[in-house]
């Protein structure tokens, strides 16, 4: 007969306790998500959503393991719904391309498409540091204008305006390739 484990009694979580969780445990949370995605802002933005996650689900959570365990697991299932999410992502979007292709000049859409996408990419990297993060958490990784407020610690109205004036600037560099 195998052996019991002992019961522990769950863990509840007040104010104290969670910034003493926190402090104790944001550094290993972020290296599981960084050292996965190797992406710094999208590593931020994942420790954002677990800690407030946790804090969110305090009254109903019943957590029988270690913190720490609990916590590095949350890491770990969110960079796979990340990395899983930007799969369907490419796959969806490669599917398009080769509807298009099938249906166009594929050679030529496929020219003017990289040609739009170079400007694109250049014109978002010289766009002010915080806009061109807010741009790329809501083009790139879909988030809404409420979650990056809540990542950046910024007014969702700030979050606003920096992506208003980023597809303002990409408006006016592009005019070339609107029609």
């Amino acid at each position: 007969m195998p052996e019991a484990q002992p019961h522990t009694a769950p863990f509840k979580i007040d104010e104290k306790s969670f910034r003493e969780v926190y402090l104790r445990h944001w550094e290993q949370v972020f290296g599981v998500c960084y050292n996965n995605l190797r992406d710094r802002e999208v590593a931020k933005g994942m420790v954002q959503d677990i800690f407030k996650s946790l804090w969110e689900r305090r009254d109903e959570l019943e957590i029988t393991v270690s913190i720490e365990r609990y916590l590095l697991r949350s890491a770990k299932f969110k960079v796979f719904e990340y990395l899983r999410n930007s799969k369907i992502r490419q796959e969806h979007a490669q599917e398009a391309v080769d509807y298009d292709c099938a249906a166009a000049n594929c050679t030529e859409n496929d020219v003017l498409y990289n040609s739009l996408k170079e400007k694109v990419i250049g014109l978002v990297d010289t766009l002010p540091c915080q806009c061109r993060n807010v741009f790329k958490m809501s083009r790139e990784q879909g988030l809404s204008n409420k979650e990056i407020a809540s990542s950046l610690l910024i007014s969702e109205r700030a979050v606003e305006y920096h992506i208003t004036r980023a597809l303002s600037t990409l408006k006016t560099n592009l005019s070339e390739y609107l029609t």
